[in-house]
């Protein structure tokens, strides 16, 4: 399998709507990145929308799609919460979640309305979202005497990177952001030099 240090999520956050026999569906797609986010999301909406009858969410986290929810929040299994989540896994997006409010109108959808119900919901807000892609990038920390400046900067200019942070004094250090890629033949290329020490700080 090829490997990619990409991902793609939504830039801002986006609504859609769908009606269906007197019920309302309301579709609401935020970029998150934790868990906590996603939280404070489902409860400031919940709050926003108190008297209406289900709240359905599915969110995914993480480059490689590895976290994932779904809540049918009363309706019956599997109407709710997964539609929303095939329409988030059909564009590719990751790093979101997208919650459907419903208010009843009365008349019962049944289970095959109901799913569609919420996968148009969750379409239209996906649709209204721009999408963007982003690089997963690893943070190096460099340890070198001074007289290694010019090592590190020739390095540097060669791969088209600059300091993130930086202390300069007889021990230098300094911080350095590279795409995940790319990273493993940085790393090999400063310590190349046999005067740069190199150490992975965050690999995400």
């Amino acid at each position: 399998m090829e490997y990619s240090d990409t991902y793609k999520t939504i830039r801002e956050p986006a609504e859609g709507r769908y009606k269906e026999k007197g019920s309302k569906f309301i579709a609401y797609a935020y970029p998150v990145s934790t868990e906590s986010q996603i939280r404070e999301i489902a409860a400031r909406l919940k709050k926003d929308h108190h008297s209406a009858r289900h709240h359905c969410f599915a969110w995914r986290l993480g480059a490689e799609h590895q976290l994932f929810r779904v809540n049918d929040d009363g309706e019956p299994s599997g109407t709710g919460g997964r539609p929303i989540l095939g329409q988030i896994q059909q564009r590719g997006l990751t790093d979101i979640i997208v919650i459907v409010v419903r208010y009843f109108g009365g008349i019962l959808l049944g289970t095959s309305g109901l799913t569609n119900a919420y996968k148009q919901a969750a379409a239209d807000a996906l649709d209204n979202a721009s999408s963007i892609e982003k690089v997963l990038q690893t943070v190096l920390e460099v340890n070198f005497d001074y007289l290694a400046m010019n090592d590190l900067m020739v390095i540097l200019k060669e791969f088209g990177l600059e300091f993130r942070e930086s202390q300069f004094d007889l021990s230098c250090q300094v911080k350095i952001e590279v795409r995940k890629g790319l990273a493993p033949v940085v790393i090999e290329r400063l310590e190349k030099t046999g005067k740069l020490m190199v150490k992975i700080i965050t690999d995400n």
